[in-house]
């Protein structure tokens, strides 16, 4: 570190003043006077974005665009040559060369293509999954369910007559990393958006992303025809019902000719669904499918379902959608979160997956940070869903979603490296065998240091690993060892295991899930308790399921574990808990230091953002230690190991902590500073 720290001091002597910078332009900061030479086949609205894009960005060989069908290339897929110092650029498709154009330059930017060279190179790329789509879940009043970046980029109210040049650039940066499709609506979602006057408005912003190859899909709300049409059910197999959504299907795609689909959340959290009319998941999303198949539409039918019972809520996805597998049409896709229970920092994968081998699946992601510290917290989330790749196939998903957290803020996402997360899950749901650390390191080079340039090198190095370390760090100082649902009643900010509200449902309150008590803690589903681990295929099953073999991050996920139980380092379970959330805390301020560093290689408007969030990340990680801790303390009865750092709060007042959040806004740094 201080050979590090010298080196920085004496380049820093050396750099002039950098500049200034929002963050609007993400990772699209290329200059605009390359002038490169660039032949295309014709003119259209997305050859002309790809030619512009290119002659304003690409300072290497002239290039050449070329539409040509390839059986070795998918319709968006593309093929990059060069041959004798000529660039070639074929896609049987204008979209794939638009995303031809993008990968061009990203690999400018991170100087790897397109510079003279003595032998000939070539690239093929082809998309993983034809459906590579984000999940707004923002609500006709512009509000954003766990959005955290303002208000809704549509504005509703405005739309279709005045259109933000902000809805282009959303199209834009979508299509530079291969997102082709986008669900504007939130899953709790308001019949109205189907009306005529909504479709009119949906129209206006189909029209402008189109071009940028992104087609608009809606989350509707399955009881439209009670609530818009006027008719006395909802019922999937009532002729009438089916008429009304016809008719609907009819009236979009005279509106919206390459409209997507829908997505649908039933019977969920007090969503109306096919269940409340005694039929199955499958009946109604096949009555869906059925009006849409015409038009080639397709549904996304969640699989996140619970019930208010005391029973064990992982298992519930499985139990309601496994026994339907092979009863849906071929144009429904089952959407299924990541993990059994809801975007825990950590959880094991769903065993939905794998489970269902007759109906096409898709993941859902989160790339809002709901229960990762909003955006206060730098998270780079990339990790995370390469784990779930180490469990789940790519090869076995039909399509990939990532509910997005992208707002009205300038920068778009808030915190700015929670761009990085937008940008990872495109790239990754283009190439999920992309790993994140090269994730990052693209990112990194496209907007906060310059890839030609040697001085940057130990610098971009030091914030790489940050980035690297940032997910795991927010799993130790929150829920280590398999903990979750430790959150605050209400907003999921900040600790509350405590938390106990009186008629509230069990499966809302922490204790449900953490079980602590004298004799131990975790939530026991091994085949002595809820027997959660019985859903997995068998190998993991019996890992999971014997306390002795189950991997420490998932250990309290899987079993009630005794406080006294010997961790894999040797460790009590009560010191390796305590060890976790302090490593967390000093991860965090290891994060401190190491962006200090980058001071002088930064514009300083984005440095002193991410050095402000850090500060508050850093506290938020002792706040969120010393609550657990504290409370978990009661039970086990045990010192703290003597290395680890003492609490700096009291356990009763932690108690009295109350944020004025709901889910639609971070807490500002004011009300951080007021908590105590």
């Amino acid at each position: 570190m201080k050979k590090l720290l010298s080196l920085f001091l004496l380049l820093s002597c050396l750099l002039g003043p950098v500049s200034a910078e929002d963050g609007s332009r993400l990772w699209l900061r290329q200059s605009t006077d390359a002038h490169a030479q660039i032949t295309a086949p014709r003119q259209s609205p997305t050859l002309n974005i790809a030619v512009r894009e290119l002659k304003q960005a690409w300072k290497g060989l002239p290039v050449t665009l070329v539409l040509k069908k390839d059986k070795q290339l998918s319709s968006e897929g593309f093929r990059i040559r060069q041959v004798n110092g000529k660039l070639t650029v074929t896609s049987p498709s204008e979209t794939g060369l638009l995303y031809a154009a993008y990968h061009l330059i990203r690999l400018q930017e991170m100087q790897n293509f397109g510079k003279p060279s003595e032998t000939d190179q070539e690239i093929t790329e082809n998309p993983a999954y034809d459906l590579r789509i984000l999940n707004h879940w923002d609500n006709l009043d512009r509000s954003i369910e766990r959005g955290y970046a303002g208000k809704s980029l549509w504005n509703w109210e405005e739309l279709p007559g005045t259109l933000s040049d902000r809805y282009e650039a959303y199209a834009r940066a979508n299509a530079s990393i291969g997102i082709n499709a986008t669900v504007l609506n939130n899953v709790n979602a308001s019949s109205k958006i189907l009306s005529a006057e909504y479709l009119e408005k949906v129209k206006a912003l189909a029209d402008i992303f189109r071009p940028y190859g992104i087609k608009v899909y809606l989350s509707i709300n399955f009881a439209s025809p009670m609530q818009l049409g006027g008719l006395s059910t909802a019922d999937p197999l009532d002729k009438d019902v089916i008429a009304w959504w016809k008719q609907k299907a009819k009236e979009i795609y005279r509106t919206i000719p390459d409209f997507g689909g829908f997505l649908v959340k039933a019977n969920s959290e007090g969503q109306p669904g096919p269940c409340d009319f005694n039929r199955t998941h499958a009946e109604g999303a096949n009555m869906l499918a059925d009006a849409l198949k015409p038009y080639k539409g397709i549904v996304m039918w969640r699989a996140f379902v619970y019930s208010p019972t005391d029973a064990d809520r992982a298992k519930q996805a499985y139990l309601e959608f496994q026994p339907l597998d092979g009863q849906f049409r071929d144009n429904v896709i089952v959407q299924i979160k990541n993990g059994p229970v809801d975007f825990q920092p950590r959880e094991p994968y769903s065993p939905l997956f794998g489970a269902m081998p007759r109906t096409p699946q898709m993941v859902e992601f989160q790339i809002t940070q709901e229960y990762l510290g909003f955006s206060n917290h730098l998270a780079y989330l990339a990790p995370m869903w390469e784990e779930f790749f180490d469990f789940v196939k790519p090869s076995s998903l039909k399509a990939i979603a990532g509910v997005a957290n992208i707002g009205t803020a300038t920068n778009w996402c808030s915190h700015p490296f929670a761009q990085a997360n937008w940008y990872a899950f495109g790239r990754m749901a283009w190439n999920p065998s992309l790993t994140s650390g090269t994730i990052a390191e693209e990112w990194l080079k496209q907007t906060f240091f310059d890839a030609s340039n040697p001085k940057h090198a130990p610098i971009a190095y030091e914030i790489h690993n940050m980035m690297m370390e940032s997910r795991e760090a927010v799993v130790d100082y929150m829920m280590p060892l398999g903990l979750h649902h430790l959150f605050a009643w209400g907003h999921h900010y900040g600790p509350e295991p405590w938390c106990d509200v009186p008629g509230a449902r069990p499966d809302w309150m922490p204790s449900y899930y953490h079980k602590a008590d004298k004799q131990g803690i975790g939530f026991d589903r091994s085949h002595t308790g809820s027997n959660a681990t019985a859903q997995y295929p068998d190998s993991l099953c019996r890992l999971y399921d014997d306390i002795r073999t189950c991997p420490d991050e998932y250990l309290l996920w899987f079993h009630h574990a005794p406080w006294q139980h010997t961790m894999q380092s040797g460790r009590t379970l009560w010191d390796e808990l305590c060890y976790r959330y302090d490593h967390g805390v000093q991860q965090v301020r290891s994060f401190q230091k190491k962006w200090d560093l980058a001071e002088n290689y930064i514009d300083a408007e984005r440095f002193k953002d991410v050095q402000s969030r850090l500060k508050i990340q850093a506290r938020d990680a002792v706040w969120w230690k010393d609550a657990c801790l504290l409370y978990f303390q009661e039970f086990s009865g045990m010192r703290a190991p003597y290395e680890v750092e003492r609490p700096i709060h009291e356990l009763d007042d932690l108690k009295q902590v109350k944020l004025p959040i709901d889910n639609h806004e971070c807490p500002t740094p004011k009300m951080l500073n007021e908590r105590r």
